[in-house]
């Protein structure tokens, strides 16, 4: 990410890595950051927590958790009485899908952003190591970045919003090695779909999958607490 010192930066924080990532690049940067974190009610609550202690690791100057009820919707495992797959890496988009999830949260980004007068928004998508999610495309990205002059007052004026997603082509061992060399402590993330009532992560899932293979590959150690050992 170019530099951006003194600049507003749009963070979504969700508390996973890749989120965590792209806070340590705003901060790399010398952006101010404004993180955004979204309560859509998920059953995973505990990724909350972690947006909170990443947003204070990274010296957010506004950390704002919005709260969205997106279980009124369901749809989704992570949000409605749905169980979560295990082992379920690859093929179709998986029940972990959250209906138009980055289309909703990328919107409410480009409305916090005109609000602080800031042209800059970064998510974590990713397109190679992720679920097979449509809303983590860059096609996708492209397509917002054209709606954000079309639908905002600042877009008519001819602000051209800027979407970044540093992540885009980045494997998960990429991502991991990132981490250690922003000096971030990969372990204030969480990723895990299921997480265990005494808080570990499932290892199971195929987030947990994801994220245990990114650290084998990168041949650094993994700070995550699993309560199965995922195999890859």
């Amino acid at each position: 990410m170019k530099d951006l010192s003194g600049k507003n930066m749009i963070v979504l924080l969700s508390g996973g890595l890749d989120s965590m990532v792209c806070a340590g690049l705003a901060r790399e940067a010398g952006c101010r950051i404004v993180a955004l974190t979204v309560d859509y009610n998920q059953r995973h609550r505990v990724e909350l927590e972690s947006a909170a202690r990443i947003a204070k690791a990274v010296g957010a100057a506004e950390h704002i958790v919005l709260p969205l009820d997106l279980r009124r919707f369901g749809g989704s495992a992570l949000t409605a009485d749905i169980d979560v797959p295990k082992a379920d890496v690859g093929g179709d988009v998986p029940v972990t899908y959250v209906p138009a999830r980055n289309l909703i949260f990328l919107s409410l980004t480009l409305g916090l952003a005109e609000a602080r007068q800031a042209k800059d928004i970064v998510i974590g998508v990713n397109a190679l190591d992720y679920s097979g999610y449509p809303d983590c495309r860059p096609d996708f990205i492209a397509g917002f970045e054209k709606l954000a002059a079309l639908a905002t007052r600042d877009g008519d004026k001819g602000v051209e919003f800027k979407i970044h997603a540093p992540l885009q082509y980045m494997s998960k061992a990429d991502i991991a090695k990132e981490a250690a060399r922003l000096g971030l402590d990969a372990g204030m993330s969480w990723s895990c779909y299921d997480p265990t009532p005494d808080g570990k992560h499932c290892g199971e899932c195929d987030s947990c999958y994801l994220r245990s293979k990114g650290y084998a590959e990168a041949g650094l150690p993994d700070p995550t607490v699993y309560a199965v050992k995922p195999r890859i």
